[in-house]
């Protein structure tokens, strides 16, 4: 397991090989990966943050790609949809995966202070929950796991 987002790395490489993956599986499943959808997952790619559609539409806008709303959010749905991107839930804002070359459920981390946002993962039926479910019956579909605290950035201030 491994958390993407508070740690040092290669963000050119990791740009690069996030597109090239998207480009492979829209080619392999024959999804229509347009210019406004690439250009989406890039902006989110390239700012490596969570950001809001409206901030998303801003650029796209200055970029002379659309500037009415349902633009930015057909294209968030298409990605969201298809695992290049996830819905931050407590932010109500869009990061891009960052654990592109497999299905997982991811886990974010949010720092309180400066909103920045790290990816893990977890697994549907591990932990407390996954036990209460599995005792009940229950089959979990879909978690949404969000811890929210300080970064190692702003920990240190």
């Amino acid at each position: 397991m491994s958390t993407v987002g508070f740690r040092q790395h290669d963000h050119t490489h990791c740009v690069h090989t996030a597109m090239a993956l998207a480009e492979a599986k829209c080619k392999a499943q024959r999804l229509q990966f347009t210019p406004v959808r690439r250009r989406v997952l890039e902006i989110l790619l390239e700012k490596h943050r969570a950001m809001g559609a409206y901030d998303i539409l801003s650029v796209l806008s200055a970029e002379g790609m659309g500037s009415q709303p349902p633009v930015v959010y057909r294209a968030l749905d298409f990605l969201v949809q298809n695992g290049f991107v996830h819905r931050i839930e407590q932010l109500n804002a869009y990061a891009a995966c960052a654990h592109p070359t497999h299905d997982h459920v991811p886990a974010f981390l949010i720092c309180r202070s400066c909103k920045a946002v790290a990816e893990t993962e977890t697994e549907l039926t591990q932990g407390r929950l996954g036990a209460a479910a599995d005792t009940s019956g229950f089959q979990i579909e879909r978690i949404v796991v969000e811890a929210e605290g300080l970064c190692p950035e702003c920990a240190e201030l």
